[in-house]
């Protein structure tokens, strides 16, 4: 379906009347839909396989992409045209999400402690030719030294003091990025530290991860530009009994911490009851930034292609509720090695700023008067008539107004790249 500008114009300015009646101005939603970025996580590119030759294939901290469709990127180059093409069939202006195992050495082994901005300036030029932003993520698994199950918690003094070090070397990357590209760069702290099986000593692993984090964030770096954040996990592939980066751990360390850090939030992280969006306005109150992971779990945190679902949309209509656009950050973190991966991030990348534009487009203002009316019946009432207000109308006029493919017409691109070139790397 590829819709004519006097159709989605049409229907645009029925949509636009229907909200005016609901006290929205559709146009100047759509205004600030073009200063929201989401951050697009390279790693759906190459199923979380990296660019290190040594480690190359290696597993760990829960991390598995399954799968085996054709084309996956095998390097920067190809990692970097896909990315580019997909980001061609995405409304608005967005970042791109590294991980350290991304850094590109030529061929040489370059121990994690031991990259350096260098290792990422093909990264840098390819982002100022596009104007775009990059954000960054030390990688804790899938190296030798985190075969233990165990990195910035470890007992092993010498094993923690390479994942510290390798910390402290992200930071200054990611400092060194922002800087350059002008735009903010979130650091964002993952580890896979856990056990399979009962622990007894929780406490001294929680102890030394509070240790390594405050000997990570003490090391001085130009913060201009840099967002540190750290990020919980319920439980992982053998660590499901016990992690040492909890969801408990990282309040507490975030807000007593005297280092101005952010917390993220993924989606798949937490229990399928609980929800991801009752937390924003709770962390909000006591801290400035919030990182949001947007995936979908599907039984557990199995990472699937996000989709316009109850989950994402309640989530950005309390970041929209609490009024704090500025403060929160959108990313993707999912990975699907089954079906086409440019198809997976245009999805993904779609059905979160879907979840923004809906988000936006609530008439908030009629629940907050029903709420201090306390009329609840008319809040419960209200919240169900607009579910089916026309903000399709107004998606594909985005769409248009960003030169992007309306509707589903963007697949038939996918699969003119898929032939030329995804079947070449066959």
């Amino acid at each position: 379906m590829n819709l004519d500008y006097e159709k989605i114009l049409a229907d645009y300015e029925r949509a636009k009347e229907v909200y005016k009646d609901f006290g929205v101005d559709t146009d100047e939603v759509l205004s600030k839909m073009k200063g929201i970025s989401i951050s697009l996580h390279c790693w759906q590119g190459d199923d979380v396989t990296g660019f290190e030759e040594a480690t190359k294939g290696m597993g760990g901290g829960g991390i598995l992409a399954t799968g085996n469709y054709f084309g996956r990127a095998r390097n920067g180059d190809e990692l970097r045209s896909d990315l580019e093409f997909a980001m061609s069939l995405i409304p608005g202006k967005h970042k791109v999400n590294l991980h350290a195992i991304y850094a590109e050495t030529d061929g040489k082994k370059v121990e994690r402690n031991e990259l350096s901005i260098d290792h990422f300036e093909k990264w840098l030029k390819w982002a100022k030719e596009r104007d775009i932003g990059i954000d960054f993520n030390p990688t804790f698994f899938a190296h030798p030294k985190a075969q233990s199950g165990y990195t910035l918690s470890s007992t092993d003094t010498e094993i923690r003091e390479f994942w510290i070090e390798h910390g402290i070397k992200s930071r200054e990357i990611a400092s060194q990025i922002g800087k350059e590209l002008k735009k903010t760069c979130i650091n964002n702290i993952w580890i896979p530290d856990g056990s399979k099986d009962f622990t007894a000593k929780r406490y001294e692993h929680r102890k030394i991860l509070k240790e390594s984090l405050d000997e990570i964030f003490s090391a001085s770096v130009d913060k201009t530009y840099l967002v540190d954040s750290v990020e919980s996990k319920l439980f992982g592939i053998g660590s499901e009994a016990f992690v040492v980066g909890s969801h408990e751990f990282y309040m507490g360390y975030v807000f007593t911490s005297k280092h101005d850090i952010a917390i993220c939030f993924d989606l798949g992280h937490f229990h399928p009851t609980e929800s991801v969006a009752d937390k924003i306005s709770s962390v909000l109150a006591f801290s400035k930034k919030v990182l949001l992971h947007l995936s979908r779990g599907m039984r557990w945190d199995s990472d699937h292609v996000v989709v316009l679902n109850d989950e994402v949309v309640s989530v950005s209509q309390e970041v929209k509720r609490a009024d704090a656009f500025d403060r929160v950050f959108f990313a993707l973190d999912f990975f699907d090695a089954s079906i086409n991966r440019i198809i997976a991030w245009v999805t993904g990348a779609r059905a979160a700023l879907k979840s923004i534009l809906y988000a936006l487009l609530e008439p908030t203002h009629l629940l907050n008067e029903a709420e201090e009316e306390g009329d609840f019946g008319k809040r419960l009432a209200l919240l169900e008539e607009f579910k089916t207000l026309p903000f399709g109308a107004v998606w594909n006029k985005f769409c248009y107004e960003s030169n992007i493919p309306v509707g589903n017409s963007w697949l038939d691109k996918v699969k003119e790249y898929e032939e030329k070139v995804l079947k070449s790397r066959i």
